[in-house]
């Protein structure tokens, strides 16, 4: 939480700076803007390990499914400072489970699995940022913005078998969450009065921040195109893509997980 207040604390110090100007500097732009939305995400999970067992090397590298595609909601805002200052925020949310189920008893070597066994997991993904973005290049069709601010991540991860004499019980239980500084750019092509086409990329380490035992990073990147249909409402639809991919070191050895989430987005646009 310090870390956040204390990251929230530049782009405020700025705005204070800046309050004179504001009133002219962004004359005839929009001063708030709120894109309402969902992304249909693919997901691909990947979770790996090693350990030593009877002083042998162990280790493995899975990849999972969690079935198919589903819309998930997506938010993000903008405040405008002045002319080249902006607040950015973001938010984007999944949570997914899935349960396979066998369907016929097996029996092999003397142990016995019923029909019935399953086995679930489950996967939520949360993550938020709010970043200041300074327009290093602004003319009237063409915008270059870079950003730093803070953002907050959160996952967790779980499994459950039942599968008759073999095992009963939960096998997987790992979750994290924590804020770190985050650092990205924007490109933004206005062709006209009604279009806006917007290129976001982000990108955030661990180590920066606290994640606990987790090392790794967090990675983003967007293309939206929105569409104003009145002064104060329009429509949006583009792509979102996410990588998160970390590692947790213990006394007993190394559990990672890589996660991507992918998907076309879309929704309404409000500004004023």
């Amino acid at each position: 939480m310090r870390l956040m207040l204390s990251l929230l604390a530049l782009p405020l110090a700025v705005a204070a700076i800046t309050h004179a100007e504001t009133a002219s500097a962004a004359e005839g732009d929009d001063r708030f803007a709120l894109r309402l939305g969902a992304m249909n995400i693919d997901s691909d999970n990947t979770l790996r390990g090693s350990t030593t067992v009877a002083g042998q090397d162990v280790g493995f590298d899975e990849d999972f499914k969690l079935g198919g595609k589903e819309w998930e909601p997506r938010v993000d805002g903008m405040f405008r400072i002045s002319d080249r200052q902006r607040l950015l925020f973001n938010y984007f949310k999944y949570d997914k489970d899935r349960r396979e189920t066998l369907d016929d008893g097996i029996s092999f070597g003397g142990v016995n699995v019923p029909a019935g066994s399953f086995v679930k997991g489950e996967l939520k993904y949360q993550v938020a940022s709010l970043v200041y973005d300074y327009s290093v290049v602004d003319t009237d069709t063409f915008d270059l913005g870079l950003q730093i601010g803070a953002e907050y991540a959160k996952v967790s991860t779980k499994a459950y078998a039942d599968v008759g004499d073999l095992y009963q019980g939960r096998f997987l239980d790992e979750k994290t969450d924590g804020v770190a500084p985050v650092v990205g750019a924007r490109l933004s092509f206005t062709p006209s009065e009604k279009w806006m086409i917007t290129f976001q990329g982000q990108y955030l380490n661990t180590d920066w921040g606290n994640f606990d035992d987790y090392k790794g990073d967090l990675s983003r990147a967007n293309a939206i195109v929105d569409y104003r249909l009145t002064q104060n409402f329009g429509l949006f639809a583009g792509y979102d893509w996410f990588k998160l991919d970390a590692d947790k070191k213990g006394s007993d050895g190394t559990i990672g997980l890589k996660q991507e989430f992918k998907g076309p987005v879309a929704g309404i646009s409000v500004t004023f």
